[in-house]
């Protein structure tokens, strides 16, 4: 039997973090992270490509919660105390520079997440902070007499600590363990996923992009903007991707079978299309995209409508530039399906979070253990959101450990 003073289960960013805050601020304190794959830090290096999207520069803690469908309310006060601001002050004082994109998401100077990776496992190793890979956590016994609160059983060995951090993601096999435990666990579902669109002849334009697209769910409150992206397999890009986050529990109920209506040109108002018969009398619709659209985009939307190739904008009937403000305007789509969005699959749901004291990532039913990351109902959109909710939780949990 192994006694140390902190155990953490999972070698991902929440965890990597916790350990190294609790180790510097405690130096004394004997640390072991367990991993049950034999690599570490995948999601950290897969993310962004394999660049790694570390944080976002949203330095405003009221506006940052805004792009976390679950666990908004609860990240407020932690975010006054360790935000992106601190996110990026500690990585610079650790060696890594972090820069800023144009839409804000940020990334290691290097453009490679094995910068940040050799950063954690530097300090780990430097700290004294034990990692073990390959070693599966099957239950753990609590004890809140005992100094030693935790005896945590493997595989192969046996822990005694007199603190635990959860930080295993997205593990059903850890959310049951908890269910024993007394925890509600919110059912997990799939987040940050794109649409499928089966056999729709726009996906022919894959590859294509707009710089701007309102996304609505039929029959939803559901309402997103941002880029969109066609793909070979339907719809992608930040709006989609929002979209699929904020409903999350919606489109699982709905099966992944729904529509989505699309707005190509948000900040155009119909007026503004139905005068072109005017401004742009003369001239052929077909081979004149207006507003910005791509031609291949305009050429499909007007295809269907228009038979006559060489129709100028002063020919057309009311019935044929009506069917152009609603393909602009209000397209429908049918959705049935969805596909991860690239390897960084995200869950909404898990240990539900009027459970946990958010000053520091307690546990509100065991006193001593500690949780952080995807293993709580937290979730965030995609540009960086999600490491930095790990950050959070991982620092506030290891500053406390470390007392």
């Amino acid at each position: 039997m192994t006694e140390v003073d902190i155990i953490i289960v999972g070698g991902g960013a929440a965890g990597f973090f916790s350990a190294i805050t609790a180790a510097e601020h405690n130096p004394s304190l004997r640390i072991i992270i367990l991993e049950q794959s034999k690599e570490v830090l995948n999601k950290v290096r897969i993310s962004g490509g394999g660049r790694c999207n570390a944080t976002h520069a949203c330095f405003d803690p009221k506006e940052l919660t805004t792009y976390y469908p679950r666990g908004a309310r609860e990240l407020l006060g932690p975010f006054h105390t360790f935000g992106p601001t601190q996110t990026i002050e500690w990585f610079k004082n650790h060696g890594v520079n972090l820069k800023t994109e144009a839409d804000g998401r940020m990334f290691p100077d290097s453009d490679s997440s094995e910068t940040i990776i050799r950063c954690f496992q530097g300090l780990t190793q430097k700290l004294g902070i034990k990692v073990i890979q390959n070693v599966k956590v099957k239950g753990f016994n609590y004890s809140e007499e005992d100094e030693y609160k935790f005896e945590i059983n493997t595989e192969s060995s046996h822990y005694k600590s007199k603190r635990l951090m959860l930080a295993t993601g997205s593990s059903p096999f850890i959310w049951n363990m908890l269910k024993e435990h007394g925890y509600k666990i919110v059912e997990p579902v799939p987040s940050l996923f794109t649409f499928n669109l089966p056999n729709n002849p726009i996906c022919k334009l894959m590859g294509l992009s707009v710089p701007k697209a309102n996304v609505q769910i039929k029959d939803t409150k559901i309402k997103t903007n941002g880029p969109l992206l066609i793909t070979h397999w339907g719809f992608s890009g930040p709006a989609i991707l929002k979209a699929s986050a904020w409903g999350a529990n919606v489109l699982d109920e709905k099966k992944y079978a729904f529509d989505a209506i699309i707005d190509w040109v948000p900040d155009v108002h119909i007026e503004q299309i139905t005068e072109l018969r005017d401004s742009m009398a003369k001239k052929k619709v077909v081979s004149n995209p207006i507003f910005g659209l791509p031609c291949r985009l305009w050429t499909y939307m007007t295809d269907d409508i228009i038979s006559d190739k060489e129709k100028n904008w002063a020919s057309l009937s009311k019935t044929e530039l009506n069917a152009i403000v609603q393909n602009l305007k209000s397209a429908s789509f049918t959705v049935s399906g969805k596909s991860t969005f690239k390897e960084e699959f995200v869950t909404a749901g898990g240990v539900a979070l009027s459970q946990i004291n958010f000053k520091c990532f307690e546990s509100k039913i065991q006193p001593g253990l500690f949780m952080a990351g995807e293993i709580l109902n937290i979730d965030a959109v995609t540009g960086g959101f999600n490491f930095q909710a790990a950050w959070t939780g991982g620092y506030l949990a290891g500053q406390e450990m470390s007392k």
